[in-house]
């Protein structure tokens, strides 16, 4: 009951914003968005083309210009989903919130820290919203699958990642021994380094075995890393399986920021507030 009286603090142009910032559902909403989206895209681009040489040289106090221009913007709209939020705490500290404040930082801090600003390319990830601003349910119903698969399979995932470092640090302890510092393996840390790019399939070739029993051993890792590399796509499919695929709305939560709901959801599964 306290939830939905929390809730209905959003009232008058407060609760107006918050449907147009944070909901997709109304015209104006996807507007916001989609115009969010597309200066996204564009300070991306300006932050990628300002690092060519020739680009910067000829346009960089344009880029420059530019760039400032899309992180006022983006700071006002990250100050205006705290404002309309109830608790804005939960924004701010929430996995969108952290990446909308990631994503104007490094502007202000390249007025220290020279070359900074390249950081910004992280502001990417607020594309993800692209699901939701399109409505996209059945995708995000799919992502919410997949993110309950990675959840289920977590402690398989662990125990194999624990098996894959004990086999490494084995055969590069191994192949220091067999090949030596004569051959390139001057250390068991550089051995277990050479371990995992082989067992990994990877193979730079910066340092190869050079004696039969080191190759031998090196041929045995490679065919081990075939098999490997499908043990974790093999508990993870399992887990996706038994994953119920359920219909899921794009509305988020004006309380705790849940955006996982049924499309007949009427209050918040996680915290009970009022959709």
């Amino acid at each position: 009951m306290e939830n939905k009286q929390k809730h209905s603090g959003l009232t008058g142009w407060r609760k107006k914003l918050h449907d147009i910032i944070f909901e997709a559902e109304t015209p104006l909403g996807k507007t916001f968005d989609v115009t969010l989206l597309v200066l996204i895209v564009l300070s991306v681009f300006a932050v990628l083309i300002d690092s060519v040489p020739g680009i910067h040289q000829k346009y960089g106090d344009l880029l420059f210009m530019a760039e400032w221009i899309f992180t006022i913007l983006f700071s006002i709209e990250y100050l205006l989903r705290i404002y309309t939020t109830f608790r804005p705490k939960k924004y701010i500290f929430s996995f969108y919130g952290i990446i909308d404040l990631l994503a104007i930082l490094p502007t202000y801090l390249s007025l220290v820290l020279i070359g900074s600003q390249y950081l910004l390319v992280i502001r990417m990830l607020r594309l993800l919203r692209v699901f939701r601003v399109l409505k996209l349910a059945r995708y995000v119903g799919a992502s919410h699958v997949l993110a309950i698969a990675m959840k289920n399979s977590r402690h398989k995932i662990v125990v194999f990642l624990e098996v894959v470092v004990t086999m490494v640090v084995i055969m590069g302890s191994l192949m220091y021994l067999i090949e030596g510092p004569e051959n390139g393996f001057k250390s068991i840390p550089l051995s277990i380094y050479w371990a995992i790019v082989t067992l990994t399939t990877v193979g730079y070739g910066d340092i190869a075995p050079q004696t039969f029993l080191g190759q031998l051993l090196a041929s045995v890792i490679m065919i081990t890393g075939y098999a490997i590399i499908a043990v974790p796509t093999g508990i993870i499919s399992v887990e996706m399986a038994k994953a119920k695929d359920t219909p899921v709305s794009t509305q988020i939560c004006p309380d705790c920021h849940y955006d996982y709901h049924d499309q007949d959801a009427v209050y918040c599964k996680k915290c009970g507030s009022k959709l």
